[in-house]
């Protein structure tokens, strides 16, 4: 009599990965290992950033580590040392490389603790990044907030061309995002397309009702999605806030190793039902970038994109902070 097919035994890891929990004081932190993804941020139980669950298919790029690059690649297509790469295209509806290659890697626990956790993962060589880089991240809890520290180490035998960034969604309190208020210490704003988000060149954010958040005001029904460079520091430190009209809020810190920021209020398209995709405008992506969207294409832009060249066997890093705000 014929014997049925061995049956596989389901999976016990979620959707998203490994779910690390970390725990410091009020805070509460969840890590998806795809993608070292930030899942949740909790202070005293209110959400600092959109979670997502952790038996959920990431939705999108939320709290995704982003490496070997941020933001886009216009057209997929770069030139580097000469050699000219095209990359597969991932943003949906534009014609674009979004986002590096590690967002849909499932990142290994390296070392973990109450507060801490480090993971990595091997971005192999392929077609359009031809580079083995090592992307290793570590997020850590304390009293001042989640700090994340990315450092990848170049392990071929050719330098390569890299940028990092986050993609949280923080959220500032009950009231809806047309509520809250933003202070966005940034100077310059980088203008691109209406289709394809590619840039055009750099603008003052003087005089400009929906690009100059050097002091605080209510978002409104503004649009943004775009990157901001020219950042004022105080002790070397740049942070944007956004608050809820409670008084509660939320803020983002780093150093110099991130001179520009991406800036989206969440704004998407409406379902193919007609309904309104649950998160839409529901939080403030902000996004600390160590180069410009399409910095992969440097040569071809008159102000400095910032990208990384990484050595054989060289490391370069950079961190960011996200802490809560209270009353």
């Amino acid at each position: 009599m014929p014997q049925s097919p061995a049956q596989t035994p389901p999976t016990s890891v979620p959707a998203s990965g490994t779910d690390v929990v970390l725990r410091s004081g009020s805070y509460e932190a969840h890590i998806a290992s795809v993608g070292a993804s930030l899942r949740s941020l909790t202070l005293d139980g209110r959400d600092l950033v959109v979670p997502f669950a952790a038996d959920e298919v990431r939705p999108a790029y939320r709290g995704a580590t982003l490496a070997p690059w941020p933001n886009r690649v216009v057209d997929g297509v770069y030139t580097f040392a000469g050699v000219t790469y095209k990359l597969a295209l991932t943003d949906p509806g534009r014609p674009n490389a979004l986002h590096g290659l590690a967002v849909w890697l499932d990142f290994a626990v390296v070392s973990q603790s109450e507060d801490a956790v480090t993971l990595a993962a091997v971005v192999v060589p392929q077609a359009g990044y031809p580079w083995r880089l090592r992307v290793e991240t570590t997020y850590r809890l304390g009293a001042d907030g989640l700090t994340q520290t990315v450092v990848a180490t170049n392990e071929s035998a050719d330098a390569a061309p890299f940028g990092t960034g986050p993609h949280p969604y923080l959220v500032a309190g009950s009231a809806p995002l047309d509520e809250w208020s933003l202070t966005l210490p940034a100077d310059q704003v980088l203008e691109v397309t209406d289709n394809q988000l590619a840039p055009i060149g750099l603008a003052e954010v003087a005089g400009s009702d929906r690009f100059d958040w050097r002091s605080p005001r209510v978002l409104g029904d503004v649009e943004i999605d775009h990157a901001f460079t020219g950042l004022s520091r105080v002790d070397g430190v740049a942070t944007v806030r956004v608050v809820d009209p409670s008084g509660t809020g939320v803020e983002m810190v780093w150093d110099g190793a991130c001179p520009w920021v991406q800036i989206h209020t969440a704004d998407l398209p409406l379902l193919s039902n007609g309904g309104i995709d649950p998160g839409h405008r529901a939080g403030l992506a902000v996004e600390p970038m160590t180069c410009a969207p399409d910095a992969f294409n440097a040569p071809r832009y008159d102000y400095d994109a910032g990208l990384l060249v990484v050595e054989p066997g060289s490391s370069v890093s950079a961190s960011w902070r996200i802490a809560g705000i209270t009353r």
